[in-house]
């Protein structure tokens, strides 16, 4: 059972922002011999951005590494906005919330590390994953059941959409499209 407060928080959500490293992937980065960088995704993110998307819920990607990993990733879900290579995580994201005319207040953001809690600090939804740094957890009103790399995207946007009061619809609609 969620708090009044928080679910009045979450019907005001309108965009999603998401840390890559630790939240979208277990945190590791595999690179081989000769260079070449692995990173694992969940296939259950995907899904998640496929409801958001039908719901009408964008989401972003902002990263403080470059990974082509992630670009790849960001590609294949066609996600518009993915912004990396920048520890500066808070000023980037007033420049993406300026540009698409929302307020803070109306954006959640999922983040692990240190560097998120500028942007934890100033969004409507701070959430963070249980095996995140446990000074960003402290900053968070939610902390996702799920790991970083298991699927946590899908889970906030399921969480999201179920208070929103959309998330039955979305899947209907989903589905009489896909069968």
């Amino acid at each position: 059972m969620l708090d009044n407060n928080f679910e009045d928080g979450i019907k005001k959500i309108k965009f999603l922002i998401s840390d890559v490293d630790g939240v979208l992937t277990d945190g590791k980065i595999l690179i081989s011999s000769n260079g070449i960088e692995s990173k694992t995704f969940c296939v259950e993110d995907g899904t998640g951005v496929a409801i958001a998307k039908c719901a009408g819920l964008d989401i972003a990607f902002i990263s403080g590494r470059f990974s082509k990993s992630t670009e790849i990733r960001a590609n294949e879900l066609r996600i518009k906005h993915c912004i990396q290579g920048h520890l500066d995580k808070k000023n980037k994201f007033y420049e993406l919330i300026d540009k698409l005319k929302i307020k803070p207040h109306q954006v959640a953001y999922i983040g692990d590390g240190l560097v998120d809690i500028p942007v934890l600090k100033i969004v409507g939804l701070p959430i963070s994953v249980p095996n995140g740094h446990k000074d960003v957890q402290k900053y968070s009103l939610y902390v996702t059941k799920k790991n970083g790399g298991d699927g946590v995207l899908q889970e906030v946007v399921e969480l999201i959409l179920k208070v929103q009061g959309s998330y039955v619809k979305t899947i209907q609609t989903m589905s009489k499209k896909v069968f």
